[in-house]
């Protein structure tokens, strides 16, 4: 079974730690690992090979720094606009079929996860996961629903029918429906049997099981144009260091859909071809599993684990600021590395960053959104960037002036290079730099001369000159870049040579 994670996605739902250029799959959440790393994690114990990992341009080194951080191996691939998951698992499904296109005794199960979803309980995943596995292998399309907790209008969902071997055969799948119709979904699932697991209604999880071939097949009968555009996409291929590059002329033309329209719900109405009548689509019931797929503050608070007064503390880094709360009640604060203090407030969220904060109330988080349009309207880069940033080579964090111009002339930064790592060789026309090292060894081309600086000493790059930082060392390269002239843009670099193949 070859797992396919889809990590390409940019929502600022839990701005302002997610963010355009660092979303929500890529961290921590108070957890040990990101989510992108759990998602791979919850793999072990599973027969399972490395996953197909699909994702952007923009999102590749932090997909390819996280995965090398668990020492986990993968195929990523790159797509080069977004076209919904109906395509991005048609790439992956070519990818994983290889040599084996025209052997259906050889095609490979495509477990399609989302990186950025929280399953507190793995054994009740992979459960689900195992008791899905022989009906797919058997040519059927498989889903996993989960049990609704709640009358939630945020989720699509699954109407279930007829039991066989623990799934259900799913009827139909439904779009996210108004208060009233999630509260009849609950009740018509609390009349039936306590004791059974089967329920009528169950949230969609996005999360998909289906023989590669099949999938193929059905997307060429259902779909013939987006078939057509994937494949030929996938003819044309090219590797780049740890990712796949596929024809972006070809993929550009392919139709922007889902899975859900694309495929399940047209094969929901068909048997099985050569059955007794037995369904095409299948459901297995993820129960009691701790699901989340983490859409506000609130949901994070939801599965977080809370004080007896209801509060609940992340860290969004490790290490991060200390809180004093007092007097406060059912609030999640986030912590980047400031102290936070509460005091006699109830129901609130603090989210607090090295460049923004947001306070608010729980019941107004699903509102973040009005506050990201309007940091586009006015033209501010916070609903996009970090003051960190993270490049193939390590780490950049913009102490002064962050994220913005208004100190004309001169900007500081701070760099983490990590070992074995090098910048690429490059110029700039309108500003110079002073490199200073905090700590480790630094290899330095600077013009014509190549030298090692040890930690408190320095150089300077005047405007014009060819330079390059690299880190020779076994530990991380901590360097202060104080930028100085008339431009200070990131497109004032004038690239000559780059290991990392950016333009």
């Amino acid at each position: 079974m070859i797992p396919v994670i889809m990590a390409g996605g940019s929502g600022t739902r839990l701005w302002p730690l997610s963010r355009t250029a660092f979303p929500k799959q890529f961290l921590s959440l108070g957890y040990d690992q990101t989510m992108l790393q759990q998602t791979v994690s919850r793999l072990d114990g599973l027969n399972t090979t490395d996953p197909i990992i699909i994702t952007n341009e923009n999102h590749r080194f932090l997909v390819a720094e996280q995965l090398r951080q668990m020492g986990q191996s993968a195929s990523i691939l790159l797509e080069p606009v977004g076209r919904n998951t109906a395509p991005a698992i048609a790439l992956a499904a070519f990818q994983a079929l290889g040599d084996s296109k025209n052997n259906p005794d050889e095609a490979p199960v495509l477990l399609v996860l989302a990186a950025d979803h929280v399953i507190k309980d793995t054994a009740a995943f992979q459960a689900a996961v195992n008791k899905l596995e022989p009906a797919v292998r058997d040519g059927k399309f498989g889903t996993l629903g989960i049990v609704p907790t709640e009358p939630a209008t945020g989720y699509g969902y699954i109407e279930a029918g007829a039991e066989s071997s623990g799934l259900f055969a799913v009827e139909q799948f439904v779009e996210k429906p108004d208060a009233a119709t999630a509260r009849r979904y609950l009740d018509e699932n609390a009349a039936l049997s306590g004791e059974s697991l089967a329920r009528k209604w169950y949230w969609n999880s996005g999360m998909f099981m289906i023989r590669a071939d099949r999938y193929l097949e059905e997307l060429k009968r259902l779909s013939p144009e987006m078939y057509a555009a994937c494949e030929a996409a996938m003819a044309d291929t090219q590797s780049d260091m740890d990712f796949i590059r596929i024809n972006a002329e070809a993929f550009e033309q392919c139709p922007d859909d889902s899975i859900d329209y694309a495929i399940m719900e047209p094969l929901t109405a068909e048997p099985l071809s050569n059955s007794e009548g037995e369904p095409q689509v299948v459901v297995a019931p993820l129960v009691e599993a701790g699901w989340s797929d983490v859409g506000s503050w609130s949901a994070l608070w939801d599965i977080a684990d809370k004080c007896d007064n209801g509060n609940a503390v992340l860290h969004a880094v490790k290490g991060g600021g200390e809180t004093i709360l007092k007097d406060t009640r059912n609030s999640l604060v986030s912590t980047c590395d400031r102290l936070i203090s509460t005091l006699g407030v109830d129901d609130l969220v603090i989210v607090d960053t090295k460049d923004a904060v947001l306070v608010a109330h729980k019941s107004k988080v699903q509102n973040v959104k009005d506050v990201v349009s309007v940091l586009k309207e006015h033209g501010l880069p916070h609903h996009e960037f970090h003051r960190e940033l993270y490049r193939p080579w390590g780490v950049c964090d913009s102490i002064d002036p962050p994220l913005n111009e208004r100190h004309q002339g001169y900007k500081v930064k701070r760099l983490t290079v990590r070992p074995g790592a090098k910048l690429s060789l490059q110029m700039h026309h309108h500003r110079a730099e002073h490199w200073i090292v905090v700590s480790g060894t630094a290899r330095v081309t600077n013009g014509e001369n190549t030298i090692v600086l040890a930690e408190n000493e320095s150089t300077y790059i005047p405007i014009g000159q060819t330079h390059r930082l690299e880190n020779p060392g076994t530990v991380d390269l901590e360097i202060i870049e104080v930028q100085s002239g008339s431009y200070l843009g990131e497109d004032d670099i004038v690239r000559f040579e780059d290991k990392y193949g950016r333009v």
